[in-house]
């Protein structure tokens, strides 16, 4: 009777030890899957071990950490823009609004030392001050007229500037554009003014130049008339003339018709003749 007893008992054993059995699965699965992290491609993985910055960084792929140890902050390390409008001053004081776009990425092989220095919010802190400080430290340099005429000169020289500032940062500065450079409604109207004037002084300018081409192509004009009018009076003499009248009096004969004049004026005058 007491083995039918305990044979009849193992049955309901049986069914604490497969709950058991399935939570364990369920803890030792749970373990696998927060000890695995996934850095997505364009991205690298921050380890923090409890609260700690670690020298380590993850890059994309497959990583294995410690559960409940070990956090991992993924930071994009693609390139960003990052597009602002600062006003600063020229260096004769005009105000000047300058609309600049800016790409960069991040260092990926550093991005543990800006998350630890900065945190996630870089832009705020570290990109658009940045961009502030570089563009007026240029801008002091030019002045108004200077910035639109050397604008290639200023945009170096600002990239030059804001490269420095963003690499002490683990930030690397890739391109910028200066969009647009936008002055005072004064200044636009004195700069319009200006050149005006100077579109009119030009054309003046022009003018005086054609009226003094003219004039001299005009006086060279009658210096050659005149030499040669002297160098056909010097090749003027008496056999000149002499030979002239001869070749005139040739051409006379050889275009007479055979008829005598009823008239002629002369040191020796025709009288009429009458043919009968």
């Amino acid at each position: 009777m007491e083995n039918q007893k305990v044979t009849q008992l193992n049955p309901k054993l049986g069914a604490p030890k497969t709950i058991v059995t399935i939570i364990v699965a369920l803890i030792i699965g749970f373990l696998i899957f927060q000890s695995v992290t996934i850095i997505q491609a364009g991205h690298r993985g921050v380890v923090l071990q409890l609260g700690a910055v670690q020298p380590q960084v993850f890059d994309e792929g497959l990583h294995f950490r410690i559960p409940f140890i070990q956090t991992v902050i993924p930071m994009e390390v693609r390139v960003q823009k990052s597009e602002t409008s600062q006003t600063s001053a020229s260096r004769d004081l005009q105000t000047v609004a300058t609309t600049i776009a800016v790409n960069h990425h991040l260092d990926g092989n550093n991005v543990n030392r800006l998350y630890q220095e900065v945190g996630m919010d870089y832009a705020a802190r570290i990109v658009d001050p940045a961009i502030a400080e570089a563009l007026k430290a240029v801008t002091a340099q030019y002045t108004a007229e200077e910035l639109i005429s050397k604008r290639s000169e200023v945009s170096a020289k600002v990239k030059e500037v804001l490269k420095e500032k963003l690499a002490s940062y683990y930030i690397v500065l890739d391109e910028i554009n200066i969009r647009e450079f936008k002055f005072s409604e004064e200044f636009d109207r004195a700069i319009e003014a200006k050149q005006v004037a100077e579109q009119q002084a030009l054309k003046s300018k022009l003018d005086l130049e054609r009226i003094k081409i003219e004039k001299e192509q005009e006086i060279t004009k009658a210096q050659a008339q005149a030499e040669a009018l002297r160098l056909q009076k010097q090749e003027v003499t008496p056999e000149l003339i002499q030979l002239r009248q001869i070749e005139a009096q040739l051409e006379a004969i050889r275009r007479w018709d055979g008829k005598l004049p009823n008239v002629t004026g002369g040191a020796a005058p025709f009288i009429n003749v009458d043919n009968k």
